[in-house]
């Protein structure tokens, strides 16, 4: 099996830069740490179109998780759930989970069960309502074929509570057993340029290994430039004994250019 990912940013506050996507980053750690492989990154707008398309998209494609953050809210423009209804082929309903979640979130904080709100209740037929330990809508959990849909609200504190209690512990338990194992070394005197044959050199010493230059200085008057080092293996000890050899290869090279590593 396949074990691939993707990351859906959906919010219009997204695209015209009013809001930054750390939660993209976030998951994409996340992912790469229980040792999926995330092929796309993607931001849409709050639209029809745009959602149907891309979780179609990725049902055709058999990404074996996907996962959204965005438009599970009470406002107008918050459709994510409808619109994932409408790309599965599956009726929009209440979920009597969900409700019962949103009824005991609203009823504990004192406040009225209104219309919108109950509308965060609403979920695809057959959609595993996932707790809120943070906010009030419920996280989606949908399995179609072999690809698993996760849609989580956009509020960092909500996506990473709903992530860490429900999600994670699902994804590390049914996902590759495979270890990630990285290392990096800051590289000072060296241009970026004067380091890709290096750096080259080292790609074709493992089929296995991945490595990636991220200039942190001036190119030309001051160059500095980290050098980061990862692979994921089943097992954990040849994986540290693969980046290790790297990391030394690395080390030796930029020394014999006349660079000076600062951290390794």
């Amino acid at each position: 099996m396949s074990y691939t990912a993707w990351i859906i940013s959906i919010g219009n506050e997204l695209l015209i830069g009013k809001t930054v996507n750390t939660n993209a980053a976030w998951l994409a750690r996340k992912f790469t740490l229980l040792g999926y492989d995330v092929k796309r990154i993607i931001t849409i707008p709050d639209s029809e179109e745009d959602e149907v398309e891309v979780f179609r998209d990725a049902i055709r494609r058999g990404i074996r998780v996907v996962v959204s953050t965005g438009g599970l809210g009470p406002t107008f423009d918050d459709k994510t759930s409808e619109y994932l209804a409408e790309a599965l082929n599956r009726r929009y309903v209440l979920n009597d989970d969900a409700l019962r979640m949103v009824v005991e979130t609203f009823k504990s904080k004192g406040l009225e069960l209104t219309e919108p709100r109950l509308k965060q209740a609403k979920m695809p037929e057959g959609a595993k309502p996932l707790p809120n330990p943070v906010g009030t809508a419920p996280g989606i959990w949908v399995e179609e074929g072999n690809t698993i849909i996760i849609a989580l609200p956009g509020v960092p504190a909500e996506m990473m509570g709903i992530f860490e209690n429900y999600v994670e512990p699902k994804l590390r338990e049914i996902g590759p057993k495979l270890h990630f194992v990285e290392r990096s070394i800051t590289v000072k005197g060296v241009p970026e340029a004067d380091l890709a044959p290096i750096i080259e050199r080292g790609m074709k010493m493992s089929n296995r290994i991945y490595i990636k230059s991220h200039p942190k200085g001036h190119e030309i008057k001051a160059p500095l430039v980290e050098i980061h080092v990862y692979v994921s293996s089943e097992d954990v000890k040849s994986a540290e004994g693969e980046v290790n050899r790297i990391i030394n290869y690395l080390m030796s090279s930029v020394r014999e250019k006349g660079g000076e590593v600062l951290s390794a």
